[in-house]
């Protein structure tokens, strides 16, 4: 097995595990409200923040798409948000997931999905780098001393004189995350039902 297939089974297994660690932690918030109330000023200003913050990793995902798309594996891309880290796409999933959960109106659900976030994205980085030392040796070797591997350094932005775009992966990449938007219905329901007496509250957090 070559280590392209050993990363592409990798990757499967990442992306069921995340789904089902997410259908778990999902029916955990059934449960849980926020401490804030309802028609309280910060419990608003937090689910807005929380749009936004969804917007922007939707716009930053496809941002990120537009350098990448089709050539993760394949070439080393160093423009653009690749620029600043290397892996910004990740950077704007977490960003996304501490939008989802700042929609609960919790500023408690909001950081602690963005630490597990985190958190599951850097097993995976680590893998990833691996394979990718391996694949390009030493110009990727120059560019992870180049470039941090998680948080952005914006000092460090330039732009690509020349992109290949692939419209495919990019509509893919937008529409996947128009995805995220789906959890604001989502827990507006949950506040429903808890309202309604039909889902007990067995916990509050700020």
């Amino acid at each position: 097995m070559t280590p392209a297939d050993e990363l592409g089974r990798f990757q499967k297994r990442r992306r069921i595990a995340l789904a089902v660690l997410t259908c778990v932690i999902l029916a955990g918030l059934l449960f849980v409200r926020s401490a804030l109330g309802t028609g309280d000023t910060v419990h608003e200003y937090v689910e807005a923040a929380g749009g936004a913050l969804v917007l922007a990793a939707i716009l930053g995902r496809t941002w990120c798409t537009l350098y990448i798309g089709g050539r993760k594996s394949a070439e080393i891309v160093t423009g653009g948000p690749y620029s600043v880290t290397r892996n910004p796409l990740y950077v704007f999933s977490a960003i996304g997931a501490a939008g989802i959960g700042a929609m609960t109106g919790s500023m408690i659900v909001a950081a602690g999905f963005a630490v597990l976030t985190y958190v599951a994205f850097h097993y995976v980085i680590l893998v990833e780098e691996e394979y990718l030392e391996r694949t390009f040796g030493e110009p990727y070797r120059q560019y992870m001393r180049a470039v941090p591997r998680f948080f952005p350094r914006v000092s460090l932005f330039r732009e690509s004189e020349m992109l290949s775009v692939r419209p495919r992966l990019l509509y893919r990449t937008f529409r996947d995350g128009l995805l995220f938007l789906a959890a604001y219905p989502f827990f507006e329901f949950v506040e429903y039902l808890q309202d309604a007496g039909v889902l007990p509250v067995l916990l509050h957090l700020y």
